[in-house]
């Protein structure tokens, strides 16, 4: 079987399942998740966006550092995507994807 271990992609898609799980979701414990409606994709959340993402991403296990990283959002079709380079543990990840 080919299983992601030890190679970059490993981290990146622990912090893809982190990202696209919602807080409150998880019945184990309910602060766990990303703040999407309060903290990222709100009206006021200008100044809390971006650095909400890039914590919960450096609090991904095998993340050391993000090295490169955007965030686009357009409020015409309140559209938002973004992309990261990771450095971890084995090496550097792209995540690049819509929400």
């Amino acid at each position: 079987a080919n299983f992601w271990k030890d190679v970059p992609d490993a981290p990146a898609q622990a912090v893809r399942t982190r990202l696209k799980l919602e807080r409150g979701e998880w019945f184990l414990d309910a602060r766990e998740g990303m703040p999407w409606n309060t903290e990222v994709l709100g009206k006021y959340t200008g100044d809390t966006r971006d650095p909400a993402i890039r914590t919960h991403i450096l609090k991904t296990q095998g993340v050391t550092e993000i090295a490169d990283y955007f965030s686009n959002l357009d409020r015409d079709t309140r559209a938002f995507s973004g992309g990261v380079t990771i450095s971890t543990i084995y090496g550097q990840a792209r995540i690049v994807e819509p929400k």
